[in-house]
């Protein structure tokens, strides 16, 4: 019934991500593997994204196919953010994560890097205190209206696990880019 609808709601959920660069200049806390919460958070999502390794899978599962490439000049790259709509239900679940992150490959291929949690503020209100997922506290995008949380659970993030831009992570120079502007760091 949406499936016309998702190549744009994956523009529109990127271009919100690329919304939330302001609070990317912020390193993470440090956050250890040890920690319960994240360490077992990740296996259990590593295990359950494991076969979008293979974007092929990601898409028949419903993720977007099309999606937009968000940097910033001075902190790296988020990737690209597949959306899968049905999973944008105001259900935080380590095993649906709303959107795959990928980083397209000097060889073309694409990378499954890490994962973006979103709930939008119609299931769970801003003024609230902030959802939880994985010991953490979800972040307001208030542009578009959610809560999110980044997870590098795919690739080594030299600002942390959860931090929103990863240094190492690169859009290629052509597609579709969202480049963060100088003054939204």
């Amino acid at each position: 019934m949406f499936k016309h609808l998702v190549p744009v709601l994956a523009e529109l959920a990127l271009l919100a991500v690329g919304a939330c660069v302001p609070s990317a200049s912020v390193r993470a806390p440090a956050v250890s593997n040890d920690d319960p919460a994240v360490g077992d958070g990740l296996r259990q999502l590593r295990s359950a994204t494991a076969a979008y390794k293979h974007f092929d899978v990601a898409v028949a599962a419903g993720y977007a196919p099309t999606a937009v490439c968000i940097i910033d000049e001075h902190h790296g790259a988020m990737g690209y953010h597949h959306l899968n709509p049905k999973y944008v239900d105001g259900v935080l679940d380590l095993t649906k994560p709303e959107m795959l992150l990928y980083e397209r490959m000097p060889d073309s291929s694409y990378k499954l890097n890490g994962v973006e949690f979103m709930l939008p503020y119609r299931f769970w209100p801003r003024e609230s205190v902030a959802p939880v997922l994985m010991g953490q506290r979800l972040h307001h995008e208030n542009n578009y209206n959610y809560w999110y949380l980044h997870v590098w659970a795919w690739t080594d993030n030299p600002d942390g696990v959860f931090a929103n831009m990863n240094p190492d992570v690169h859009c290629p120079d052509r597609g579709k880019v969202y480049i963060a502007s100088p003054d939204t760091v």
